[in-house]
C-alpha cells in the first residue's frame, strides 16, 4: 500500500485505534491521528499492517479536546560521585 499525506487508514492489529489519517510521511515512518485521539508514528517497513479505510469513517477529535501524544518514559540516571582516598 501507498501511503500519502490526508490518506484515511487502519491497523490491521489494533482496531481499539480507531481510523487514521495520515498527517505526515517521510522516507522512515507515517504520522497518523487516530480517531482514538493518538498520534502514532508507524515506520515504512510497517506499511503492510496498515489497510485503506473508509473516509467517512475518521472522526477527528474535537478541537476543545488536547490531542494526546504517546509519550515514552525517560529514566534520569543518577551520577554516582567517587569517594575520596583517605
Amino acid at each position: 500500500m501507498s501511503i500519502k499525506r490526508g490518506n484515511v487508514v487502519s491497523h490491521i492489529g489494533a482496531s481499539e485505534w480507531g481510523v487514521g489519517k495520515v498527517v505526515e510521511v517521510n522516507n522512515l515512518k507515517a504520522t497518523i491521528q487516530f480517531s482514538d485521539g493518538i498520534i502514532r508514528k508507524i515506520a515504512s517497513s510497517h506499511y503492510t499492517i496498515l489497510q485503506p479505510a473508509d473516509p467517512a469513517a475518521f472522526v477527528p477529535v474535537p478541537d476543545d479536546l488536547p490531542i494526546a501524544k504517546k509519550v515514552r518514559a525517560t529514566v534520569k540516571r543518577v551520577k554516582k560521585v567517587k569517594q575520596p582516598v583517605v
